[in-house]
């Protein structure tokens, strides 16, 4: 999938990343994901006003977690594959679950939740991100987003904790 952003003046894209809001979408967690030229919700999302909310800031790309099992969250696709220029993301909700090499396939990127814990690790020059939940709060994890902030092939990742 191939997707126009925003066109911006800045030489940067801002991709915002949310996962496992569980139905509770946080007013910090879109004040966090403002700026954002793209939005991946990596599942678990719980309701469609949540998928709503969120194009209504940017563009957005999202995928089904195992707990998106309701009839409106059927027509979301398991994982997705997003091409940015010469930069290839891969979407999967449990990072466990990934049944391939991404670097081997090209992919720059990946980009999960699931386990509600944030993490940024490269391994085999990927980058694997999950940003955490920004949902209800489990067990003792921070609430979280994550950004992307890309520049041609270069790609830098944070995570944002958010005030609760």
């Amino acid at each position: 999938m191939s997707l126009p952003l925003r066109k911006i003046e800045r030489k940067h894209q801002r991709i915002g990343l949310i996962s496992d809001t569980h139905g509770l979408l946080r007013p910090e967690a879109l004040a966090a994901l403002a700026d954002s030229d793209l939005l991946i919700h990596a599942g678990d999302i719980g309701k469609p006003e949540v998928v709503a909310a969120l194009k209504k800031i940017a563009p957005l790309v999202a995928i089904k977690g195992n707990n998106d099992t309701d009839r409106w969250a059927h027509r979301l696709p398991e994982t997705k594959k997003i091409t940015l220029g010469a930069l290839k993301l891969y979407v999967i909700h449990n990072v466990k679950e990934l049944s391939f090499d991404p670097a081997a396939r090209g992919f720059r990127v990946v980009i999960s939740g699931h386990s509600h814990k944030p993490v940024i690790q490269t391994k085999d020059n990927v980058l694997f991100v999950n940003p955490g939940s920004a949902g209800p709060r489990r067990f003792k994890l921070p609430i979280c987003v994550g950004k992307l902030l890309v520049q041609g092939e270069t790609v830098d990742a944070e995570i944002i904790e958010l005030p609760t």
